[in-house]
């Protein structure tokens, strides 16, 4: 089989990806380990997030993003028409709040430091917090609303996209585990499946937290390493909470890169009713089992912010695993040491929202377009992942490649 390009990864920054490259002319053949938007893209919260991040590149990302997604949504609600699922895109707005004295000095003074870069930022009293979440613990200390944060539904995004790289001439090939680079000298001209050879002058992996694993197959090194996640969900119920609501220590929690477990509180509302509770972070490797120690640290901390949910049925839970790089920014761009290599990986819990903007990009610096961002601080060239590459005498640890759990192919953001 001929490509122009191969994309490893069928969740929702692979189908990004292909989408893009597909509607800029690009023959695009997808492969993906599993089913498309069964790993990664289907154990998020479906966050479109500019609250959580702070000035630098990744905000000014997730800005462009902020204006990039009503367009998308749109867009693939025009293609598809009223047949395909509602991907439920909702510029819901965030509010993050301190519950404590010492929490909202930090607070307040983490959203002036955005408002003066651009974002939407909305001091408020608590009358005010709880004006907008009128069922929020009245012992808040300080809260921001941004109304730019918005929510949409994961796996049909993901779907969405790929419908509509399918209809651009993507070929979507599923249960393919890529064994092996094709190569002619130094340069990667495509991949080995078990049953198929796919040659393609350009090769993109987009496996989320298998990335790492992926690149190792193919001879390459790349510090993605797994970080998991987990999330309660609670039986449906009127709607009691209004907009995506965290507190303030989820962003120490994004950028910490302790090994050990982080949690905050982060709640928000479904369109089938249902509340999110989340969330955690733990660099475990690809350990999936329940952990009920943690579960019980995030409904704990989830009752500090809306003390009514103690007496809320929490009808399931769930986790998966965030691409975790250590510089704490996506990777975006060519690998200068393999010709023909391109990563789209990498953004941890911000891959659903920064997956539409990370497809241009990426389409941009493979088809040298003009992009609508520097790629400068996402490239796997940059500085401040130099450190965490492998030397000459072999590969980082993060490039190996992985053991039976964490199967070294598909894998989605």
């Amino acid at each position: 089989m001929n490509a122009d390009v191969v994309v490893i990864g069928a969740g929702i920054v692979g189908a990004a990806c292909a989408r893009a490259l597909a509607r800029a002319g690009l023959r695009v053949v997808v492969v993906d380990r599993g089913a498309p938007a069964s790993a990664t893209s289907a154990r998020g919260e479906g966050n479109l997030l500019v609250s959580d991040k702070a000035p630098g590149p990744e905000l000014d990302l997730a800005m462009l993003a902020a204006g990039h997604w009503p367009g998308l949504a749109a867009s693939l609600a025009d293609e598809l028409g009223p047949g395909f699922p509602d991907i439920e895109y909702d510029r819901k707005g965030g509010v993050v709040v301190a519950t404590t004295e010492e929490g909202a000095g930090p607070l307040r003074a983490f959203a002036d430091g955005q408002a003066a870069v651009g974002v939407e930022v909305a001091h408020l009293t608590p009358h005010e917090a709880l004006s907008l979440e009128p069922h929020l613990n009245p012992a808040v200390t300080a809260a921001v609303h941004y109304p730019q944060d918005a929510q949409l539904q994961p796996v049909v995004a993901t779907e969405a996209l790929l419908a509509s790289a399918r209809r651009a001439g993507v070929a979507v090939l599923p249960h393919r585990e890529v064994v092996g680079a094709v190569r002619d000298g130094d340069r990667i001209t495509g991949v080995r499946t078990a049953t198929e050879t796919i040659s393609a002058p350009s090769v993109v992996v987009a496996a989320g937290p298998w990335s790492g694993a992926v690149a190792g197959v193919l001879g390459a090194d790349l510090p993605v390493r797994p970080r998991r996640g987990m999330v309660l969900v609670t039986a449906r119920m009127a709607q009691r909470v209004f907009h995506k609501v965290y507190d303030g220590d989820y962003f120490g929690a994004t950028q910490s890169a302790d090994a050990d477990l982080q949690t905050s509180s982060v709640v928000e509302s479904t369109p089938g009713g249902t509340v999110l509770i989340g969330s955690s972070r733990q660099q475990i490797g690809f350990d999936d089992r329940l952990r009920v120690n943690v579960l019980a640290e995030i409904a704990g901390r989830a009752l500090r912010l809306f003390p009514f949910l103690a007496g809320t049925p929490v009808i399931r839970a769930y986790g998966g695993f965030r691409p975790y790089v250590p510089d704490h920014l996506p990777v975006v761009g060519a690998d200068p040491r393999h010709p023909g290599l391109w990563y789209a990986t990498g953004h941890e819990g911000a891959g659903i929202g920064l997956a539409g903007v990370t497809g241009d990009l990426l389409c941009a610096q493979l088809t040298g377009a003009d992009p609508a961002i520097d790629p400068a601080p996402f490239l796997p060239s940059r500085p401040s992942l130099a450190a965490h590459l492998a030397s000459e005498d072999g590969p980082s640890e993060a490039g190996r490649p992985a053991g039976p759990a964490a199967a070294p192919n598909g894998g989605t953001e």
